[in-house]
């Protein structure tokens, strides 16, 4: 079998898929603004329908707008004309896609959608097909060729219908001032969702879990109440409950650098005072960061009135998932 420039291959490809996607940026006009105009205004759902490649890539569509606060899902047409019609309502908008713009399975539908009076979108290669032409907006994305040297699978065309659908979905998103926090809600199982979502009240040791303290304690005692609890920290607390200073695993490692009596020295002649706390509701990747500019392996959560309410370490977050 002779030699095969793979990479010239590829390279010829990817350049194809960039320029038609370049040639998106002059097709923004008073259509995408109608679009994204009516989407805003949706009080119903998104439904988003396509056949063969176009149904990938709104299937990919309505799972973006779904994670970014415009809720959508995908309706196959051919189901779509046994029965899936019954998904739509008239509180909803359309958003067909098709290259061509008269896939036969997705025009039987819109004499049914124009009935019912719900807005269409189209995304397709062809202003002047029968999809566009129904459409309230018509989202441009023709290419002069396909990346395929037939001309003929899908690819450069089904590239410009992912970007354009992106780009209505980010539009949106930035139009409803979508945050962080809003998207972690829809990655509750995500790494993002637990960075954003979980609080360090979620994770920390409370109640008779807390290694505490008082000033008079000697640091034998302090050293007990450390090993008791396994946090590798103790916190000194004074009579109305504040807490007024810390001991560490790294404080005692510096204790041990000077000849001391464990039995007579108390708990506040080494004790860290002032040290790094975190506030209750505080989220938990708000702790790590406290931990990792401080270089510390554990803290203290305390409310409004100085007062500890929980203590965690580094491990506790490992095990949440936080890091």
């Amino acid at each position: 079998m002779p030699h095969f420039d793979y990479i010239a291959s590829a390279r010829r490809t990817i350049s194809m898929e960039r320029d038609a996607v370049d040639t998106l940026l002059q097709r923004l006009d008073a259509h995408f603004i109608k679009a994204c105009d009516t989407l805003l205004a949706c009080t119903g759902r998104i439904v988003v329908t396509g056949m063969g490649k176009s149904g990938h890539i709104g299937c990919k569509l309505a799972a973006t707008l779904a994670s970014t606060g415009t809720p959508a899902f995908f309706v196959h047409p051919g189901e779509a004309s046994h029965g899936d019609m019954g998904m739509i309502t008239p509180q909803d908008v359309v958003i067909a896609l098709s290259n061509s713009g008269n896939t036969a399975e997705v025009v039987t539908l819109l004499p049914l959608i124009k009935r019912m009076g719900v807005p269409l979108i189209s995304i397709t290669g062809n202003p002047e097909s029968t999809m566009a032409l129904a459409a309230v907006a018509n989202l441009d994305t023709a290419v002069a060729q396909e990346a395929c040297p037939l001309n003929l699978a899908p690819t450069s065309s089904t590239t410009t219908a992912l970007v354009m659908g992106d780009a209505l979905a980010i539009a949106l998103l930035e139009a409803r001032g979508f945050t962080a926090e809003d998207f972690a809600f829809s990655h509750p199982g995500g790494s993002l969702g637990r960075r954003l979502l979980l609080l360090a009240d979620d994770i920390m040791h409370t109640g008779e879990s807390m290694p505490l303290v008082t000033p008079g304690t000697s640091l034998r005692d302090a050293l007990l109440e450390m090993t008791r609890k396994g946090l590798g920290l103790t916190g000194i607390i004074d009579e109305q409950q504040h807490l007024v200073g810390i001991f560490t695993d790294g404080d005692l490692r510096r204790t041990l650098d000077h000849s001391v009596d464990f039995h007579a020295m108390k708990i506040t002649d080494v004790m860290t005072a002032n040290g790094k706390t975190a506030r209750s509701g505080m989220l938990a990747a708000e702790v790590l960061k406290i931990m990792e500019d401080a270089k510390i392996n554990g803290l203290f959560v305390v409310d409004d009135n100085g007062k500890p309410v929980g203590a965690l370490n580094m491990h506790d977050l490992l095990r949440a998932g936080v890091v």
